[in-house]
């Protein structure tokens, strides 16, 4: 994700490394190659040239500091700027105390039903909803079995007519029967064509008129680059959405559509999906996604994901047997299964700052720690409690029985040595550090 147009920007400001200020001359060399660097990555030319015009006008202005260098300034500017393209402020969804109906619109191929279904998933676990998805889409065969696959993941109920081809008359009657059965929450999947028409557009325009959506949602591929920005302002002159969700971020997309698409439909980006699984979709932050455009990583999110996987029980429960020498390999696999369920290995560890261009070229995935489960799941119970008893011959067998070689096992049986040393003494020094505080308060008390 924005990998390309994050190494021309960083090339672009090596041109003011060494530099004593900036300039009417080298600010102009280095905007030339941002402007560049934009195009490429498809965001269109007036947006690319307002953008680098302001860049300009903020570079020489007399706010600037003159105890910070010239490459810190400009990527200080070049990333508020960012920030202020693709929406400043992030924008919630419109949730109602009463039932919410969600409008969902876009192009066929645009993932309009999986990302129904992320969203009901989003709903449910993060905001305590009860969701009802609806199979609007009666023109595309496999549309309702798709959404019904994907909603029994989920574990959350679909609304539909297998024998009625009108979706308004569906869509009302789903609001109705929401209303009847405690759902919170109606997602309302409709159809999309190739391209868009008149018959479509007329199609979802009287579904909105017939049920009232508090909420209308425009889906879109963020690989079809700037097709994706030119069909989004056809919809939202007919429909007048709330918000768009960029679908496929995760793939080999240049980031064109989520750089200019706020800036000509003047609608927030809410969502993004950045995978295939069910829990791949982020609610969208713009400055934290301008970060990582300029390579600073996103801790936040990587905090976030870890909190949603991390049970605070465990987590005592783990810091108690870190504290009485009693980690072991058991402790070590629930440890892997967490970090597994956060999403992609190499997507999260180009959240830390300065990690995305050491990972681009690596390849990282989950399928990495399929060696590491099966040596510890070839162990009987009694090894993986104390590692101690791990002789040649235990060893030799762990071996044969994980597919993997000795030297892969030794490599694992003392890199857990390794990591159990250090989890003793950063514990020890959180003991110090909080008796150095009692002692401190004892002090001062006195």
């Amino acid at each position: 994700m924005f990998d390309n147009l994050s190494e021309r920007l960083e090339k672009s400001f090596r041109i003011l490394k060494g530099q004593g200020k900036i300039t009417e001359i080298n600010i102009a060399e280095a905007l030339k190659d941002v402007r560049r660097a934009l195009l490429d990555a498809d965001v269109n030319y007036k947006t690319a040239k307002e953008f680098t015009d302001r860049v300009k006008e903020k570079s020489l202005g007399a706010d600037v500091l003159k105890s910070v260098k010239p490459k810190q300034q400009i990527i200080k500017i070049v990333h508020d700027e960012l920030v202020d393209l693709m929406g400043g402020e992030h924008a919630e969804i419109n949730l109602q105390n009463k039932l919410t109906v969600i409008l969902i619109a876009g192009l066929q191929g645009s993932g309009k039903t999986t990302f129904t279904a992320k969203l009901a998933n989003l709903l449910k676990n993060k905001k305590s909803k009860n969701p009802l998805l609806v199979a609007g889409d009666v023109s595309r065969p496999a549309a309702i079995e798709q959404l019904k696959v994907m909603a029994e993941q989920v574990g959350v109920p679909v609304y539909s007519e297998e024998d009625n081809k009108n979706p308004v008359k569906i869509a009302k009657a789903a609001v109705e029967h929401a209303k009847k059965n405690a759902n919170d929450v109606v997602i309302i999947d409709t159809a999309g064509r190739l391209a868009v028409d008149e018959e479509m557009m007329k199609e979802i325009t009287e579904i909105k008129k017939a049920v009232k959506p508090d909420e209308i949602l425009f889906v879109v591929d963020s690989m079809t680059g700037q097709d994706a920005v030119n069909t989004a302002k056809e919809f939202n002159d007919r429909l007048n959405f709330d918000g768009v969700v960029l679908t496929k971020l995760d793939g080999d997309t240049r980031g064109g559509a989520a750089l200019t698409i706020r800036s000509v439909v003047k609608k927030p980006i809410k969502f993004v999906g950045t995978g295939e699984k069910i829990d791949a979709l982020d609610i969208f932050y713009p400055e934290r996604m301008a970060d990582r455009i300029l390579g600073m990583g996103d801790i936040v999110s990587l905090v976030e994901k870890a909190q949603e996987q991390i049970d605070q029980e465990e987590a005592r429960r783990l810091q108690k047997r870190i504290a009485k020498n009693q980690f072991d390999f058991n402790d070590f696999l629930k440890q892997l299964n967490s970090i597994k369920k956060m999403g992609n290995i190499k997507d999260l560890v180009s959240m830390i700052p300065g990690m995305g261009k050491m990972v681009k070229n690596l390849d990282i995935d989950n399928d990495s720690f399929k060696g590491i489960e099966a040596i510890i799941l070839s162990m009987t119970p009694e090894e993986r409690t104390n590692p101690k008893i791990l002789n040649g011959s235990r060893r030799k067998r762990i071996a044969k029985g994980s597919g993997t070689n000795i030297q892969e096992v030794n490599r694992l049986i003392k890199q857990f040595g390794e990591t159990k040393k250090m989890m003793q003494m950063v514990q020890g020094g959180g003991n110090k550090i909080k008796a150095m505080r009692k002692a401190a308060k004892k002090k001062r008390r006195r």
